[in-house]
């Protein structure tokens, strides 16, 4: 018996066609009364009755569960009739756990509609849970199985899918190396529904949440008041390039490259500790891993009192935050992407690692890179940097601080040591950079003169300069992309399998 459990998890099940022949479309029985019938399709849900009826996650199967009998309801992953029993693996995101329907304590239509239901379809199944003598390799649930009573179909799947979740699920390394299929890009983004339903694309964005939850409570618990800032504004602000602009109305509109400039509004209207998660719009036509049109951003902004580093601290603080956190809240999820897409996991110091960006090109020079004193980071020597960084200091976190003032935005607060420097840091991970803050210009004459000298048109920054005409806090703050943080914690190789 045992043996034919395991030989079922080493093989993939061809789904039988129904009477049909070729058609996409199943035959199967109705379930004419689902509180004494044991098999067939159920009705269409209307929401016309309820039941006392307990269901059990398949990630909460334990020992306390052997010997009772439980309602589950799941995707059919796999099915694989032979002889007279029939296994079913049964997947809940990314939990799984195997079934089995037996002629022992099944008819011959019960193992016939068993093996006939297509994969993906949803499934209800009432079961006794049995320990297993050996370990389940293939399934979560490795040591536990499912002795099938009833089995009902609550959403039928087409038998033709346009994307198996197996070959989605595939390590590329694993596709390569046995010559298996591999699915591209292309594939995955027009079947985005089935794709998403891979255990390491659950996990993925299981991890993703995690991080804003944790983004969001360490803040909350640092005195931060949340904000939704507009996505829709009147005019291109920061410059005016790479915006979308849309029709509103008769007149002209355009998607917020970001909420910093109604960040430091909010500073100046007394909220001293702000933040937002939200969808920031980039009109970048770059087909780069480092590039979306639209992200999700997590930004926030804080008055200090006396130096900016008091931000800087609080945001590495921050980040030692989230890194334990997803150690502790998502561990089985990591482990799930590490299955899919293998990576290490993140080492990073107490207190983060801090350098000057002056330090940091002298890291590389002496590492024999070519890069200018006062010239901006490519991807290429971000990378070099963080290799550098990592076998010297043992660390995949740091920051980099006192930007050339050159390379930043107006708003930027000059270094007083040193006007061809400022006040400004990026935060790299992995080699890649996933934070950029600094402390911004609160003096309103000072941000008119950084506008003239940059010449940037000051007509869409009336309101925001006038902003710092009655007062203003010094503060500073940072902007994280949520997608691009997230695929160096993770490592899943392709920025687009992190957005939705």
């Amino acid at each position: 018996y045992q043996r034919r459990v395991r030989g079922f998890l080493q093989h993939s099940q061809e789904n039988k066609m129904g009477e049909q022949g070729g058609d996409d479309t199943i035959s199967l029985p109705n379930a004419t009364n689902p509180l004494t019938d044991t098999f067939g399709v159920l009705p269409l849900i209307k929401s016309t009755t309820k039941t006392e009826r307990q269901w059990t996650k398949v990630k909460e199967i334990d020992s306390s569960l052997v010997g009772k009998t439980v309602w589950i309801r799941a995707r059919l992953h796999l099915s694989r009739g032979k002889g007279k029993i029939c296994f079913l693996l049964l997947r809940q995101q990314f939990s799984t756990v195997q079934a089995v329907v037996s002629s022992e304590g099944a008819s011959a239509e019960f193992l016939k509609f068993a093996q006939s239901i297509p994969k993906e379809s949803i499934i209800d199944i009432q079961a006794e849970i049995v320990k297993v003598e050996k370990p389940i390799s293939s399934t979560t649930q490795k040591d536990f199985e499912l002795a099938t009573k009833k089995l009902f179909v609550v959403s039928l799947a087409e038998s033709r899918l346009p994307l198996l979740v197996d070959d989605a699920a595939r390590p590329p390394h694993v596709a390569e190396k046995e010559g298996l299929v591999e699915v591209d890009q292309s594939t995955r983004l027009d079947n985005r529904v089935i794709d998403l339903r891979t255990p390491a694309n659950q996990a993925i964005f299981r991890i993703q949440s995690a991080v804003g939850k944790l983004f969001r409570e360490f803040l909350l618990g640092k005195n931060f008041i949340e904000i939704h800032t507009p996505k829709l504004i009147p005019v291109a602000s920061e410059g005016g390039c790479n915006v979308f602009e849309v029709t509103y109305f008769e007149g002209k509109a355009y998607m917020a490259q970001s909420p910093q400039l109604y960040k430091q509004m909010a500073i100046n209207s007394d909220f001293p500790r702000v933040f937002e998660i939200g969808p920031v719009f980039r009109a970048e036509n770059a087909n780069t891993a480092r590039h979306l049109t639209e992200f999700v951003s997590l930004d926030l902004e804080m008055a200090f009192n006396e130096h900016y580093h008091e931000v800087l601290d609080l945001i590495c603080e921050m980040f030692v935050h989230i890194f334990d956190g997803l150690n502790r809240e998502v561990a089985a999820e990591m482990k799930s992407v590490d299955t899919q897409f293998p990576f290490e996991p993140i080492t990073y110091l107490r207190p983060t690692l801090r350098l000057t960006f002056a330090e940091g090109i002298k890291l590389l020079k002496e590492a024999g890179v070519e890069v200018g004193e006062f010239d901006d980071l490519s991807t290429v020597q971000e990378k070099q940097l963080g290799e550098i960084v990592k076998k010297k200091y043992n660390t995949d976190f740091f920051v980099l601080d006192k930007f050339p003032l050159a390379v930043r935005p107006f708003y930027t607060m000059p270094d007083p040591a040193d006007p061809r420097y400022s006040n400004s840091y990026d935060i790299f991970l992995r080699g890649q950079e996933i934070v950029s803050g600094a402390q911004r210009v609160h003096d309103a004459a000072l941000l008119e003169k950084r506008v003239k000298e940059l010449k940037i048109d000051p007509a869409g920054l009336v309101h925001y300069i006038s902003s710092f005409q009655h007062g203003s806090f010094p503060h500073a703050g940072c902007g994280v992309g949520l997608e691009l943080s997230l695929i160096h914690i993770s490592e899943p190789t392709r920025l687009r399998r992190i957005s939705y």
